[in-house]
């Protein structure tokens, strides 16, 4: 079975692959200091919680926090006697090669959620991934990625927020009953929501002129549906998307002799 790793900059999701579909999806808090040993000892004990076997013969990962491949590889040379394929590296092949400024590097995460993007939808995309950062990936015709916007993250934002202003208090991200905020909290989720509506709104539709192609904005990512209440932002919501693009990468390697 096929162990896919996404490391994010807040939190780090295990999916197993059976080559059908996904039979357990894990999720921690992404720590650079967390030992191979102790991702084994986690991973382990939740999937015998879910009743299923630790029988893992390849992994793929996707990292946006380099410090922490280190014992993923370990723990895959270890424990599961495999040499994981790393997105980003020069041996992890992409079913289309980016189309970026010479010596650009491009973040495994948008490269991954390009390619399952694609396998989904095909091309002519807008990606919205609502992560630590909120990004926008265009995902061209033939499912290269050429480039996009990013914009600090919703979280981010209010932990900003909170922290600058001593009067302000931390919130929660939720839809407010109305844009006019009658107490603080209310005053500062319609800012949030609306405000991040606005910036996706207007993010897109700037790609869109600039493109001078239809296209299509899917989201992903932990807010996605949230934000998708307050407008008609998107074509499509993919929960999944990232490890779903961690599964393409993984087959055309391996359909390419790679893995």
């Amino acid at each position: 079975m096929l162990l896919a790793i996404d490391c994010g900059n807040t939190n780090t999701v295990f999916s197993i692959w059976d080559g059908a579909r996904f039979l357990c999806t894990l999720r921690t808090s992404t720590e650079h200091q967390r030992t191979a040993d102790q991702y084994y000892v986690w991973l382990s004990t939740l999937l015998t919680h879910h009743g299923i076997p630790m029988n893992i013969d390849e992994v793929i990962i996707s990292s946006t926090v380099p410090r922490v491949v280190f014992n993923l590889r370990v723990l895959c040379n270890r424990y599961f006697d495999c040499r994981p394929l790393v997105v980003g590296k020069e041996e992890c092949l992409l079913p289309a090669a980016p189309r970026v400024d010479a010596g650009t590097q491009v973040g495994p995460d948008r490269l991954v959620n390009t390619a399952g993007a694609f396998d989904r939808h095909g091309g002519d995309l807008v990606v919205v991934d609502f992560g630590t950062a909120t990004t926008f990936d265009v995902v061209a015709h033939d499912g290269a990625y050429v480039g996009g916007v990013i914009a600090p993250g919703v979280n981010l934002s209010l932990e900003a927020l909170h922290a600058s202003a001593a009067a302000l208090p931390h919130v929660d991200v939720t839809k407010p009953q109305a844009v006019i905020g009658t107490n603080t909290v209310a005053c500062m989720q319609s800012g949030v929501f609306w405000g991040y509506v606005g910036l996706v709104r207007g993010v897109c539709d700037r790609i869109r002129a600039e493109y001078e192609t239809p296209m299509r904005i899917i989201g992903t990512g932990g807010l996605a549906s949230l934000f998708a209440q307050g407008d008609v932002l998107f074509d499509a919501i993919e929960d999944d998307l990232t490890m779903h693009g961690l599964t393409v990468i993984h087959a055309f390697n391996k359909e390419h002799g790679n893995a």
